[in-house]
């Protein structure tokens, strides 16, 4: 009601100013146009107010309302009225500080490209641009060589021999699945990253692909090299992650147990946006497995265990040191090396042994040319095969594709 009435005062007046405009131009043009400016309309109104009144009192009118209207609206909620009064609304509204200082400008398919998340995490560093759980457009290089810091790298058209693979994908309004193409080759590409402590790297990109591909990027590109995020120097809890979350937890088994060697198995995958997870965790402490079943609640303080209440651990910090060999020992040992699962995977082999590939990276082709990629989370109760993706701002989501409208699976890691 007070809203109304504080409108239908400010349509009155502006009625009445309007009327001694026209009344204006109805006495003469120069009057007219002299009245467009507050001090001569004074002046008209004073000198013609036989014509001016009628006007004036419809303006007068219209004050009765909006008074009214204010003050029951100060009664109400006197903070929206100073709000109106101080007039902010016609501030623009203040942006948050981008968490990454990307300067990249470029085309992706053609497109104006400008990624707004970046992050180079198990050797594939990724620029995404969108929110959504599927980027508009995206780069994903896959690096084979170590990716510490300081990462330098050039490679021209020409060369051959083990180099990076460049991913460019685009999603269109009438599609379900992103378009993707792949090179080993036959592209330029340059990186000198240089760290930016905690989990930053920062520094010089620059990318072109072969003209049919319509894909140039270059400029100064800053990157998360992990999922978790700090803010004054400290872990930022609140974040929506994976490692956020063990991270958590491993910090509450330290306090609980009353120890820095703590191991983490087992952590169930979680989906977010969400506030509260039931988490079944499996770790090592101090060379012993231990089984706990945790609620990590979402709050003010942000992640944490439901009923944590253990002190900070007092506990100097553990260095592991390294077994000694001998020389003789090293030589006659022969070298460990894990299977390779990448070797003779298929569809068939994922359905038949799935537990064999959980949580390992692997990239999904649809019979209709899309492609989907993430991490395994297993089968669905139909046959389905599960995939989750974690997307910084966006946080983690899982979906599922079935068998049929599957052309090939490639796992991407041994």
């Amino acid at each position: 009601m007070d809203a109304l009435l504080i409108l239908g005062g400010l349509l009155l007046m502006l009625s009445g100013l309007v009327w001694l405009v026209m009344r204006a131009f109805a006495t003469s043009l120069l009057w007219g146009w002299g009245s467009l400016l507050p001090p001569l309309t004074l002046i008209y109104v004073l000198r013609h107010w036989r014509r001016a009144r009628s006007a004036i009192g419809l303006l007068a009118l219209g004050f009765i309302p909006l008074i009214v209207g204010l003050v029951l609206m100060a009664n109400k909620d006197a903070e929206r009225l100073q709000a109106i009064l101080s007039l902010e609304w016609l501030k623009p509204a203040a942006q948050a500080p981008a968490e990454l200082d990307i300067q990249l400008r470029g085309e992706l398919n053609h497109q104006p490209f400008m990624p707004q998340h970046a992050e180079l995490i198990d050797g594939v560093l990724s620029l995404r641009e969108g929110q959504d759980f599927f980027a508009r457009r995206e780069v994903k290089i896959r690096l084979p060589q170590a990716t510490q810091a300081p990462i330098r790298l050039d490679v021209l058209p020409e060369d051959q021999g083990e180099l990076p693979e460049v991913e460019v994908s685009w999603l269109l309004p009438e599609q379900d699945l992103p378009e993707a193409r792949r090179l080993s080759k036959g592209y330029t590409l340059h990186l000198d990253l240089q760290a930016l402590p905690p989990n930053k790297l920062n520094g010089d990109f620059h990318l072109v692909l072969p003209p049919q591909y319509g894909t140039t990027l270059s400029g100064r590109l800053e990157l998360f090299t992990d999922r978790l995020r700090y803010r004054d120097g400290q872990l930022d809890t609140a974040f929506d992650s994976q490692e956020t979350l063990a991270h958590v937890v491993e910090d509450y088994l330290q306090r609980r147990f009353n120890s820095r060697v703590v191991q983490l198995l087992e952590l169930p995958a979680v989906s977010f946006p969400a506030s509260s997870v039931p988490l079944a965790v499996v770790a090592k402490v101090n060379g012993q497995e231990q089984r706990l079943d945790l609620q990590l609640e979402k709050g003010a303080r942000g992640w944490q265990v439901k009923g944590d209440r253990y002190p900070a651990l007092s506990l100097p910090s553990v260095v592991a040191a390294k077994p000694v060999v001998s020389e003789d020992v090293a030589l006659n040992e022969p070298a460990r090396t894990k299977p390779d699962r990448r070797q003779r995977f298929s569809l068939l082999r994922l359905l038949s042994n799935p537990q064999q590939y959980q949580n390992l990276s692997m990239r999904v082709v649809k019979l209709n040319g899309g492609t989907a990629e993430g991490r395994f989370a297993g089968l669905a109760a139909d046959g389905s095969i599960r995939l989750s993706q974690q997307h910084g701002g966006a946080g983690q989501a899982t979906f599922a594709l079935h068998p049929d409208e599957i052309s090939r699976v490639e796992l991407l890691e041994p």
